[in-house]
């Protein structure tokens, strides 16, 4: 006879509760950064929005099996419990599988959220399952800087090879105002993509609980691209990158990622996961010339009623996207985060 495991809450202040689940993720297959403990407590630090992690334990009390879980709440998009919310990734991690859904669906029950969506990971039986939206691109790392520029599709590396050329410097770490640069670059790059930014406090939350690190490219000692990444378990993660308008005349976008390959190999990666794009989009294709193949990212979701709906992509937004595309930047990098941070 099985014994289903037992499934809780964890209090993630607690440093030995933390180690142990950290501990668990780093030995767990198909484990994200987004299943740390860090990256739960850095959005309910740079959001308020509250994280509520499940852990499933054997009848010994071992870890089988976790859930990183944030209750969503927003007056304009409404309530969930997402996992991992504002990451790609991050789903049921290991087994427990149908417990922790189980755990899931009456903890959102319980605080009032109607839908769980989870991102990746273990799906659970009888969920309904997206399988279109989203397309995540990873790829090996080619093992010097030579094998890597020759592994990018001819088109792409020849943009590449001109932002080589090109009046830039690259710049990584964390130095003073490194990160202020990169979110300037980022808020702008968004806002001209027609979307609220998140909060600043998000990143440096996560800057603080994760081992990552800023890239940035800059002409003539203006910063005109720049990105934050994740590393883990050997994998870089570019995750929030962006450019001015004046990076793309100067290849600087290209510069950058080029230069991620080289920065992340010298720190150890021997993978680069380009994160995922909305089905049918131009940064879609963009990482798809470099070389990427996309593949689906399966998503999961369970409801009551009706399901908040959060893609920028559908219709019913597409004036307020237009509009955001012409706000003046202090304007939308004042009222964003307000937005955004309900958007998880």
């Amino acid at each position: 006879m099985t014994v289903a495991p037992a499934v809780r809450v964890v209090d993630l202040r607690d440093g030995r509760e933390a180690a142990r689940i950290d501990a668990f993720v780093r030995e767990s297959a198909g484990a994200t950064p987004f299943h740390l403990s860090g990256w739960s407590r850095a959005v309910a630090d740079g959001t308020g929005q509250r994280a509520h992690y499940l852990v499933a334990e054997s009848v010994g009390g071992t870890p089988i099996g976790v859930l990183p879980l944030t209750a969503m709440r927003s007056p304009l998009f409404g309530k969930a419990l997402v996992s991992a919310a504002f990451a790609v990734d991050g789903g049921v991690l290991g087994g427990g599988g149908e417990a922790l859904a189980a755990a899931a669906w009456a903890l959102a029950g319980r605080l009032g959220c109607p839908s769980v969506e989870l991102r990746g990971g273990v799906l659970p039986e009888g969920w309904a399952v997206d399988a279109t939206s989203y397309l995540g691109f990873v790829r090996d790392l080619a093992p010097d800087d030579d094998t890597q520029l020759l592994a990018i599709p001819r088109k792409q590396r020849a943009e590449v090879r001109k932002s080589l050329d090109a009046d830039l410097t690259v710049t990584t770490g964390f130095a003073t105002g490194d990160l202020a640069d990169q979110y300037r670059v980022y808020a702008e790059s968004v806002r001209n993509l027609g979307t609220p930014v998140f909060p600043a406090r998000l990143f440096r939350a996560v800057a603080a609980a994760l081992d990552s690190d800023v890239l940035t490219v800059r002409h003539r000692g203006t910063p005109i691209a720049s990105v934050l990444s994740l590393y883990f378990n050997g994998t870089v993660y570019p995750y929030w990158g962006g450019g001015t308008a004046a990076a793309r005349t100067l290849r600087a976008n290209d510069r950058m990622y080029y230069a991620l390959m080289q920065h992340a190999r010298e720190r150890g990666c021997t993978r680069f996961d380009f994160g995922r794009s909305k089905t049918g989009t131009g940064a879609a294709a963009f990482k798809k010339n470099w070389g990427f193949e996309p593949v689906p990212r399966l998503y999961a979701t369970r409801q009551e009623g009706a399901a908040r709906e959060v893609n920028p992509l559908n219709p019913k937004y597409a004036l307020m996207v237009r509009s955001w595309k012409r706000l003046p930047l202090p304007v939308a990098n004042l009222i964003g985060p307000w937005i955004a941070r309900g958007l998880g």
